[in-house]
């Protein structure tokens, strides 16, 4: 009789710290989820800067009938190239020279009798700067070489001059923070609206940084863009 008492006794107890066990972890999950709630917000931030470097593709062509007077038209007229960036004030260094691009147009298989000049050469002398301003100021001087009976050529696209921003990382920091602010502005109207308030982060990404010209017009300013995915907490 007191064995089977006992025994009952100690079933109850047994469920009873079930019971309590159960709500307890029910108590805990409802909690959990109650902080679950999250809201995920994008945060952009954009920068206009100048490019700090220049990289100008001078490039010209040179045709006659007769291959040594070719090179030593081309030759001379690489030189007064070279000699008009160095009196506009920029160094050897900052000037490079390839080897001209030689075209035998009869070797073809036809002979084009529009075409007076059997060969044709194309010639791209190089400046890479990070002087973005001076280089700008005298590309308006290329008169001086048309005098010199050197033609540019600007409407092909390998002419197009190429300017670059590659300081990114010290811009970096401050467009994160920025990109980060935007969020959480919005992030916290969003809690407002819904009646909650905001909470600690729960995760964040950062996007890639992009690097574009501002507009076709004007290469030599860039839009630095980043955006960064955030997701808040939500709490009652």
């Amino acid at each position: 009789m007191h064995k089977s008492f006992a025994t009952i006794l100690l079933g109850l107890f047994i469920c009873g710290g079930l019971y309590l066990l159960g709500n307890s972890l029910g108590n805990s999950l409802v909690t959990m989820r109650a902080m679950e709630r999250t809201v995920t917000v994008k945060g952009l931030a954009e920068l206009e800067v100048d490019a700090d470097t220049a990289i100008w593709p001078i490039r010209f062509t040179e045709v006659d009938n007769d291959l040594n007077s070719l090179y030593k038209n081309v030759q001379a007229k690489s030189d007064k190239v070279v000699a008009f960036l160095i009196k506009q004030g920029f160094t050897n260094e900052e000037i490079s020279s390839s080897l001209p691009s030689i075209q035998d147009r009869q070797a073809q298989g036809y002979v084009d009798p529009n075409v007076r000049y059997r060969y044709a050469a194309q010639v791209t002398i190089s400046l890479y700067t990070k002087r973005v301003e001076l280089l700008l100021s005298i590309q308006r001087n290329l008169l001086d070489l048309a005098k010199e009976g050197i033609v540019i050529s600007s409407q092909d696209y390998n002419s197009r001059t190429e300017f670059l921003f590659t300081q990114l990382n010290s811009i970096k920091p401050k467009m994160v923070q920025s990109a980060t602010e935007n969020a959480r502005q919005t992030a916290e109207k969003f809690a407002i609206d819904s009646q909650s308030k905001l909470g600690k982060i729960k995760s964040a990404s950062q996007g890639q940084f992009t690097i574009n010209d501002r507009d076709s017009n004007t290469p030599n300013i860039k839009k630095v863009r980043v955006v960064s995915t955030l997701t808040y907490y939500l709490n009652d």
